[in-house]
């Protein structure tokens, strides 16, 4: 009998094979685009005003999905697209139970190269990628950038003038196309956007293009959106869209004051939408000058559905393409961003884990022009897919690693113009937010709240809980989930622990308080100067000291403490984290922190950990792998109601010197 790696090999050619390559033609090339926080709604070809010519036409060109999932986070959805895994499944960012598709495809031959965003551990360049442009952080300043570019591994210093991200990110993918081109090799390209993700800094003349659109309010541009995806025939028959929620008004109730900000912001995300359109055009024009287009694989998706977190703004009354300027996320928009879906980014119903899906690639693709694909698929099913295609097996083993078994199946079927075979359940799973999709029937819970059950088939926007009238189904689907995370996933018992049983509001403190007016965070130089190292209580946290040790009231929303400023002599990382800890209060354990003073938190890097919450005292150490100096730090020991206390809380560095301890 062959080994199983070779067999895996043989079929991979042969399912190549049936989408138009073979041993003997010339393999083809693969450009992934990952948009940022992209509503599902949000291009011209999924029912959006919004101008997005360059898209529309690989998709009337191409192949539409109307059910590609991916994870509704940023980092998790990164994972789960390179590895072929989910995110937990992998190791996680450090991705220590995986390979990456660069990886996989370097070792068959292709040149790998990457501009964008990471948002993962160490750098691109340390995972397969033989070139590298961008910023390793989660998010940042589209005209400043931060601390975290790289060009190739090493350090890269951002221009004072004349930069843009969105720009940027496709001029480097240019010159590392013309480098891959002398090597004669076929290429894989992985192209990350921070856009449409904030802060809202669209360009000056993208953005006035818009301005004035967005003043009828989201209603009607929603509405609009509805009866654009009902004459595409967007999802193969008619849906019935959710409602508008409780927790967003009508546009029309608003104030003056109000409404004139809402309208500024989208025209700044339709701004930040128009140019990632245009930069993809400049690339696709390229290709096609080059003779790469009909041979390229391009696949365009995005991480979760759009974003809902309305944080800190600061310029609310300047012009968004100043660089100081910084506008954050409208829970409203995001509502319409998401037609005809319920919820959001982080949450795993539709709205937050279905993205628009585009493939082109007139050579391979076997579908006619135009088709849409109604089967369910999911950023796990990329890596199998290019590996079939690139004529490649996929590894049992790697250097370092104890590799998981891919969960993703390929799309080469539906490529071939043919089905997939009935595929395993799709699990859905970030912190206390779960999912799972198997075939028509789909349970979701928000925040651990009590399981829904629903029929998408009937209802694709999740509007009728058919959990009380199909008790069997809802309990069938939650055991599978449950399988699945321990078994599949091995996600650890935190976020495995049993949902609610009582019904309570679906609310988050983060999402947009529209009983108050816009406000302008206050500039740093006004704010109450602390010392380097001093502590202060979140804002929905009561903090006393009580016998050198910190005691925490916790409300269930903002929990923890931070330190806004660490000593400017720290040594740089990585650091340990140390404490003691006994708890009454409930949910899991979160650490943040940033390397640089222009990353507010809770962006930079995050660290999870389990918490024991009976009322014992327990000890813990936490990693935090970075080899940048620490610039700020939060600590929420919980994420529900309760009390906790914590004593010898100390930072210390690599070689276990205490660098700060509290209290």
């Amino acid at each position: 009998m062959l080994p199983a790696i070779k067999r895996l090999g043989l079929l991979a050619l042969f399912l190549a094979a049936l989408v138009g390559t073979s041993p003997a033609a010339e393999r083809p090339n693969f450009l992934v685009v990952l948009a940022d926080d992209l509503g599902f709604s949000d291009l011209g070809c999924y029912g959006s005003e919004i101008d997005t010519p360059t898209l529309d036409k690989l998709a009337a060109d191409g192949l539409r999905f109307s059910q590609f999932y991916n994870t509704a986070k940023c980092h998790s959805s990164r994972v789960s697209l390179l590895t072929g895994r989910y995110c937990i499944q992998a190791g996680d960012v450090k991705l220590t139970r995986a390979t990456t598709s660069a990886e996989v495809l370097k070792q068959a031959g292709y040149f790998t190269a990457m501009t964008g965003k990471w948002h993962l551990d160490k750098q691109p360049t340390d995972f397969g990628f033989d070139r590298y442009f961008g910023h390793l952080s989660g998010a940042c300043n589209y005209y400043l950038g931060d601390k975290t570019f790289r060009l190739n591994g090493e350090p890269w210093q951002v221009p004072d003038k004349g930069f843009y991200t969105t720009v940027a990110n496709v001029d480097y993918a240019l010159d590392f196309l013309k480098e891959a081109r002398t090597t004669k090799k076929p290429w894989f390209l992985y192209i990350a956007f921070n856009a449409p993700h904030a802060p809202l800094q669209p360009l000056e003349e993208d953005y006035k293009k818009y301005l004035g659109r967005y003043e009828v309010g989201w209603d009607i541009i929603r509405n609009a959106r509805l009866k654009k995806q009902s004459g595409l025939g967007l999802f193969g028959g008619e849906v019935t869209p959710s409602p508008r929620p409780d927790h967003i008004p009508a546009w029309n109730d608003l104030s003056e004051k109000r409404r004139n900000w809402e309208s500024h912001r989208m025209a700044a995300y339709a701004a930040l939408i128009d140019r990632v359109d245009q930069e993809l055009g400049r690339l696709v024009k390229h290709l096609r000058n080059e003779g790469e287009l009909e041979n390229t694989l391009i696949l365009f998706v995005s991480d979760n559905g759009a974003c809902p977190y309305d944080r800190r703004h600061i310029g609310l009354n300047s012009d968004p393409y100043l660089p100081t300027t910084t506008w954050s996320d409208s829970t409203g928009w995001a509502w319409a961003r998401n037609a005809p879906f319920r919820f959001y980014k982080q949450n795993q119903y539709e709205g937050g884990i279905a993205t628009p899906g585009i493939v082109h690639w007139p050579e391979g693709l076997k579908t006619e022009p135009g088709t849409i694909c109604h089967q369910p698929v999911h950023l796990i099913d990329v890596l199998p897919t290019l590996a079939e295609l690139a004529g490649t097996a996929l590894p049992d083993e790697w250097p370092g690693r104890e590799l998981e078994p891919v969960s993703g199946v390929s799309l080469c079927p539906i490529l071939a113009g043919k089905s997939l075979a009935e595929r395993p359940p799709i699990h859905l799973l970030f912190s206390t937010d779960r999912g799972l999709r198997d075939n028509d029937w789909k349970i979701v819970s928000f925040r651990s709240h009590p399981w829904e059950l629903y029929n998408l088939r009937e209802d694709r926007a999740e509007t009728h809980n058919l959990a009380a009238d199909r008790p069997e189904i809802c309990d069938r689907l939650v055991k599978a989930w449950h399988d699945m995370a321990e078994i599949v996933l091995k996600a650890p018992e935190r976020y495995r622990r049993p949902v609610a049983t009582e019904a309570s509001p679906l609310v988050h403190p983060e999402w947009t308080d529209f009983s108050k007016e816009p406000r302008e965070a206050p500039p740093r130089s006004a704010r109450k100067k602390r010392k380097p190292g001093a502590i202060r209580a979140r804002k929905d946290t009561k903090l006393t000291v009580e016998n050198r040790q910190f005691v925490l009231n916790c409300t269930g929303t903002d929990s923890g403490i931070a330190i806004d400023s660490l000593s400017p002599n720290m040594p740089s990382g990585p650091y340990e984290l140390r404490f003691r800890l006994q708890s009454n209060a409930e949910g899991s354990g979160e650490v943040f922190f940033t390397t640089d003073s222009k990353t507010t938190l809770p962006h930079g890097q995050h660290v999870e950990f389990d918490v024991s919450h009976d009322g014992e005292w327990h000890e813990y150490t936490l990693q935090l792998d970075t080899n940048e100096q620490m610039h700020a730090l939060r600590f929420d020991p919980c994420s529900g109601p309760g009390t906790v206390r914590v004593e010898s809380l100390q930072l210390r560095d690599a070689g276990g010197k205490v660098l700060h301890q509290w209290p």
